[in-house]
C-alpha cells in the first residue's frame, strides 16, 4: 500500500503544475531581527499558509508525501542550520495515512552570522519547494527574500513577537525518559512494539494526557505503521502500541521519531532515539530516579577520579616522570598518527633481513638517532619559547601554518614515492656501485623515517605522556631535554630492540616481489595521513584551503613529470626538468603565495553562542574561566573539553565517549553546561589552563561539580562512555 501510494503521489505530481509559484500555498520569509551584530544567530521562519482543504508534509510524509525543501541563497558570512519542524498532524484518509500540516506551517531555521561579518545590508533569499495536496497533489515552489542589517546593536523585527509561539510548537530536547520494547514475538513480517515512559519516584507525574501519538522517522528496512493504540495515558506510565513491519534485514535495534502528547489543549513534542528492548522486558520497570540510559554497553569506570586542585599534587620523583615519558613514547607506536611510518619500518626490516647483523644494528641506530634528533629540536623550541616568555605546549607546531603546509606536502611526496611516481636517490651510477648507493639510501631512509615518525607523533597524546610532558614544561631546560629524549627513546625502543636481535627477523616474510606491491599498498595509509593533515589545514585557512589542494595537485604533477621523463626517460630530460620546475614553482607562487597567503594566517575569534555540530548534538559553548565560574555559581554541573582539530586522541574521545547519545542525554537530564576549549591554534589562555592541571597538551576533559568550591574531576586521556557518565553522575551528587 505504501509503495502504491508513493507511486500515485509521484505520478500526480508529475502531471501537476510545474510552476514556481504555488496556487494553493503561499510562502513568506520572516526574520526575528532587523539588525544583528556580528556573531549573532538570527532565527528565520519560512511560513507556509495553505488554502482550506490543502496540506503540506512533515519531514517524514508517512504513507505518501514529500517534505518541504528549503534551498538557501545566503550572502557571504551567513550560514544556515537545520530545519526545526513544527509538530505534525495525522492526515487522512485512513488507508493512506500521512504526516503533515493543514492551514499553516512555520519552519524555523537558525542563521549564523560570522563574527567577522562587515556592517551593511544583506539580502537573505531561499527557494522553497513543497508538495501540496487535496484530491490531487501538486509540486509547487516560491522564491522568498528578506533583508538583514549588520550593525553594532541588535534590533528585533516587527514580526519577532510571533517567534515564541512558533518555537513552542517545535519538539523539546529536554524530555523525560522514554523507552521502547517488543511486546511479543513476530508474526510473519510484523511485530508489536510498545513505546512508553520510564517510571520514576516522582509522584507529581500523575496527570492524564488527553491524547498521545508517535510520529516515526523514515526508515528503509522497516516501517512503524501509522495506527496507534494508546494503552495508557498516564504521564508516569504512558504506553503506545505500534506495529513494526519489516522489509529487509533484522528487526530494528533502535527507533527514532517524535512523541507528541496533549494535555489541557496544549500539544508538546519530544524528539527521541530509543534502543528497543527484548520482549522479555516487563511493561513496568522498577522505579528509579536514574534516567540515564546507555544504548550500548560501556566499560566500567573507576570509582575514584582525580579531583585534586590544580598544582596541589605532592611532588613526584624525576625517576617516575622518566618512566612515564618512556611508556608514553612506547605507546605512541600504536597511535593512528604513527601507523603509516610503522609500515615503512616493517618494509625496511624485511628488505634488510639478509644483511649482516652489523648493518641491521646500524640502521636501527640511525632510525633512533633520527627520532632523538627530532625530539631534541622540539625540546630546543620549547626552551626558546620559555626563554622568550611565551607559552609552549605539546603539538604547538601544528598551529604554525608553515609547519603544517610543509608536513602536508612532505607526506604527499612520500605517498607518491611509495606509489612509484618518482624515486628518491642520491644520484645515478653504474651497476657496480648499486650496493654503495643502496647503503647510503638505507641510512638516509632510516634517519628520515625517524624524523617523520616524530613529526606525525606530536599531535597524539598517549596515556602517561601528558603527565610527563606537563612536568617537563614546568622545569628547567635540562629537565625539558631529558624528558623529551626519554620520550624519543620510548618511540624508538621497539626498532632498536628488533635491530639488535637479528635472529627475530626470521619471523618476517622473506624478501621478494611481494615487497613492491606492499610498498605501493603502504602509499594509501600515507594518503589517509594527507587527508587528515588537509582537514587540519581547513580549520586554519577555511574555504581558502582549496588552494592548498591546488598546490598539492601541481606538486604531484611535477613529481610525475620528473619521474617519468627525467628519471626513467631516455630523452627530453632537460625539457622534463624545466616543466617539473615550472609546475612546482608556479603552483607555489600562484596557489600558496598569491591565493592562500599561506604564511600569514590570523586565527578568527571564537563565535559566541552555540557550537553544536548537529541538530541533536551537545550544546557546546565557547570556554572561558569566567563562563565556567558563572555556570557553577548557578548550580550547574559543567563539562569542559579542551581539544584541537589536529589531536587524534581528542577526536576519538569525542566520537566514542562524549558526542554520543547516552552522554548527550545525561547532560540534558542533569541540566549540565558543556564548554569546548579549542586548542587548534594554541591560544595562551588555554595553555595556561592546561598547565594548571599539570598537562602539556590536549586532550584534557574536566567535569566540575555543582558547588563552586568543589575541585574539578580530571578525566584520563583515553575515555570510555562509562568514565564520562560516571563523572557526570558523581558531579551531580
Amino acid at each position: 500500500m505504501r509503495f502504491l501510494a508513493i507511486v500515485i503521489t509521484v505520478a500526480l505530481g508529475c502531471l501537476g503544475s510545474q510552476t514556481t509559484q504555488a496556487a494553493h500555498t503561499a510562502a513568506q520569509l520572516i526574520l526575528s531581527a532587523d539588525t544583528a551584530k556580528p556573531g549573532d544567530t538570527v532565527m528565520a521562519a519560512v511560513r507556509l499558509q495553505m488554502d482550506p482543504g490543502w496540506h503540506t508534509y512533515w519531514k517524514n510524509g508517512g504513507d505518501a508525501g514529500i517534505p518541504t525543501k528549503i534551498v538557501w541563497q545566503l550572502p557571504a558570512g551567513v550560514t544556515n542550520g537545520e530545519i526545526e519542524w513544527p509538530l505534525p498532524e495525522k492526515l487522512g484518509p485512513a488507508e493512506v495515512t500521512t504526516y503533515g500540516y493543514e492551514g499553516e506551517a512555520v519552519l524555523l531555521v537558525p542563521l549564523h552570522i560570522d563574527a567577522g561579518a562587515e556592517a551593511g545590508t544583506l539580502a537573505v533569499a531561499a527557494k522553497v519547494s513543497w508538495l501540496e495536496c487535496q484530491d490531487v497533489c501538486i509540486p509547487a515552489g516560491q522564491d522568498v527574500t528578506a533583508t538583514l542589517n549588520i550593525g553594532p546593536e541588535a534590533k528585533a523585527s516587527a514580526g519577532s513577537t510571533a517567534f515564541a509561539a512558533w518555537k513552542a510548537n517545535t519538539p523539546s530536547t529536554n524530555n523525560f525518559a522514554f523507552r521502547a520494547w517488543w511486546e511479543a514475538p513476530a508474526k510473519a513480517d510484523e511485530r508489536p512494539l510498545i513505546i512508553g515512559t520510564k517510571q520514576t519516584n516522582d509522584d507529581t507525574k500523575n496527570i492524564t494526557y488527553s491524547a498521545a501519538e508517535f510520529f516515526p522517522d523514515a526508515s528503509d528496512p522497516f516501517e512503524i505503521q501509522p495506527a496507534t493504540e494508546v494503552v495508557s495515558k498516564q504521564q508516569s506510565d504512558l504506553r503506545l502500541r505500534k506495529t513494526v513491519k519489516k522489509f529487509s534485514g533484522d528487526w530494528p535495534k533502535e527507533i527514532s521519531g517524535l512523541i507528541v502528547t496533549e494535555y489541557n489543549h496544549q500539544r508538546t513534542g519530544f524528539n527521541v532515539t530509543l534502543p528497543v528492548e527484548p520482549e522479555t522486558a516487563t511493561a513496568k520497570v522498577p522505579a528509579t530516579n536514574a534516567i540515564s540510559t546507555n544504548t550500548t554497553a560501556v566499560a566500567a569506570a573507576p570509582a575514584n577520579f582525580d579531583t585534586s586542585t590544580p598544582n596541589s599534587k605532592a611532588s613526584v620523583s624525576l625517576g617516575q616522570m622518566l618512566l612515564y615519558a618512556f611508556i608514553g613514547g612506547l605507546i605512541l607506536n600504536i597511535m593512528p598518527c604513527v601507523l603509516p611510518v610503522i609500515a615503512l619500518k616493517i618494509l625496511g626490516f624485511v628488505s634488510e633481513a639478509k644483511s649482516s647483523p652489523r648493518r641491521v644494528r646500524a640502521l636501527g641506530g640511525i632510525y633512533a638517532i633520527g627520532v632523538l634528533f627530532s625530539f631534541l629540536v622540539l625540546a630546543g623550541v620549547v626552551i626558546a619559547l620559555k626563554g622568550a616568555g611565551r607559552q609552549a605546549g605539546w603539538g604547538m607546531q601544528f598551529a604554525n601554518p608553515i609547519f603544517l603546509v610543509s608536513l602536508t606536502t612532505l607526506v604527499t611526496l612520500v605517498a607518491l614515492n611509495l606509489f612509484g611516481v618518482f624515486e628518491v636517490t642520491l644520484g645515478g651510477g653504474a651497476l657496480d656501485k648499486a650496493g654503495e648507493l643502496a647503503s647510503q639510501h638505507g641510512a638516509a631512509g632510516a634517519f628520515f623515517n625517524g624524523v617523520l615518525a616524530t613529526a606525525l607523533a606530536t599531535p597524539c597524546t598517549a596515556p602517561f605522556l601528558s603527565i610527563a610532558l606537563g612536568f617537563a614544561f614546568a622545569q628547567s631546560a635540562a629537565y625539558v631535554v631529558l624528558i623529551f629524549l626519554t620520550v624519543g627513546l620510548g618511540l624508538a625502543a621497539p626498532y632498536i630492540l628488533l635491530s639488535w636481535n637479528p635472529a627475530w627477523l626470521k619471523f618476517l616474510p622473506k624478501p621478494g616481489a611481494w615487497m613492491e606491491k606492499f610498498k605501493i599498498a603502504m602509499g594509501f595509509p600515507m594518503l589517509a595521513t594527507v587527508v587528515w593533515l588537509f582537514n587540519i589545514a581547513g580549520s586554519t585557512y577555511g574555504k581558502n584551503v582549496l588552494w592548498l589542494g591546488v598546490f598539492l595537485v601541481s606538486t604531484a604533477f611535477a613529481a610525475w613529470v620528473f619521474g617519468e621523463f627525467v628519471q626513467r626517460g631516455r630523452s627530453g630530460k632537460t625539457t622534463g626538468t624545466i616543466i617539473a620546475l615550472v609546475l612546482l614553482l608556479g603552483g607555489y607562487a600562484f596557489a600558496l603565495e598569491k591565493e592562500l597567503d599561506w604564511r600569514h594566517v590570523v586565527p578568527g575569534e571564537v563565535s559566541p553562542g552555540s557550537l553544536k555540530e548537529s541538530a541533536d548534538g551537545i550544546d557546546w559553548q565557547p570556554w572561558s574561566p569566567e563562563a565556567v565560574k558563572a555556570a557553577q555559581a548557578a548550580g550547574k554541573v559543567v563539562l569542559v573539553d579542551f581539544t584541537a582539530d589536529w589531536c587524534l586522541t581528542c577526536q576519538v574521545n569525542k566520537k566514542t565517549s562524549i558526542e554520543i547519545a547516552s552522554v548527550r542525554k545525561q547532560i540534558k537530564d542533569l541540566g549540565a553546561v558543556a564548554f569546548v576549549g579549542d586548542y587548534t591554534h594554541t591560544p595562551d589562555n588555554i595553555t595556561t589552563e592546561l598547565k594548571r592541571y599539570d598537562r602539556a597538551g590536549v586532550p584534557l576533559v574536566l567535569v566540575f561539580p555543582k558547588s563552586a568550591d568543589a575541585a574539578a574531576i580530571v578525566l584520563p586521556e583515553v575515555l570510555t562512555p562509562g568514565i564520562v557518565l560516571t563523572a557526570l553522575d558523581q558531579a551531580a551528587k
